[in-house]
């Protein structure tokens, strides 16, 4: 199960490289620098695109390391072009795609500690259940949105991303 969580949370940050091409095709048709979308935000009280991908990214690494019972690596959050948020999505799936299925052999037993909540834990399912999977749906989601505001064309089938049918 924790493996298959991830591999779907991991095709969900993939799928941002998408909206990026189609963000990048997007400003050249139009003559502007694709990178205005890294501070863009859907409202004033909002964080920006680039804060969103980072924070997709973060959960994702974190989730794929504490529930394999290993320490996340930790990025800088220095992105300021859309190459560098490419750079860093491509990071983050690789590691995140380093971990086997057997390194999720103990991951309901993981007790996760959250720097936001000092004394308290998650178990590796809460943690995967309540944290991982719609933190990184949700900052997906806020960048998709940001950049769909923005005029980008891409809709529900780019933020799915590819699915593996069957023949019937």
């Amino acid at each position: 199960m924790y493996h298959d969580a991830i591999s779907q949370c991991i095709q969900a940050m993939s799928t941002i490289e998408t909206f990026l091409d189609k963000a990048e095709r997007h400003a050249g048709e139009r003559g502007f620098d694709v990178n205005v979308f890294m501070t863009e935000r859907l409202a004033p009280d909002m964080k920006p695109f680039v804060y969103q991908v980072q924070s997709a990214s973060d959960y994702l690494k974190a989730g794929a390391a504490w529930l394999a019972g290993q320490k996340p690596p930790q990025y800088e959050d220095a992105e300021q072009t859309i190459e560098e948020v490419r750079a860093r999505i491509r990071k983050t799936v690789e590691f995140a795609r380093g971990m086997k299925a057997e390194q999720y052999a103990q991951a309901g037993e993981q007790a996760v500690k959250l720097s936001w909540a000092p004394g308290k834990v998650l178990k590796g399912s809460e943690y995967l259940l309540q944290m991982i999977i719609p933190n990184v749906y949700f900052h997906v989601a806020m960048a998709y949105a940001i950049l769909r505001k923005g005029g980008v064309n891409i809709g529900k089938m780019d933020f799915l991303g590819p699915i593996n049918f069957v023949d019937a």
